[in-house]
């Protein structure tokens, strides 16, 4: 009875742990070009954005986070997540 717990334990867990990974943001590295605070706007030099199927370039991202747009500054390295939000590519997250 013990064996049958312990494997169905470990089946909820590792479902578990593979729905959490769905879910995990990957990062992307990148150089900030340009900040526009009051347009909420940052222009971005990135890597290739896997989430999003684009290759590398340099473009535009909105910041809906005030907290984020202060943390960019012109020239600097940063890892950073990027999603579709309300159809506008948008930095979610950085790091």
């Amino acid at each position: 009875m013990k064996t049958a717990i312990i494997k169905i334990s470990l089946a909820a867990l590792l479902s578990a742990s593979a729905a959490f990974g769905a879910f995990a943001q990957e990062f992307t590295k990148g150089i900030v070009n340009k900040v526009d605070a009051k347009a909420k706007k940052v222009t971005i030099k990135h890597e290739d954005l896997k989430n999003l199927d684009m290759p590398a370039m340099t473009m535009v991202f909105r910041v809906e986070d005030s907290a984020l747009l202060e943390r960019l500054k012109e020239g600097s390295n940063i890892e950073f997540v990027a999603e579709r939000v309300n159809g506008k590519l948008t930095v979610t997250e950085v790091k």
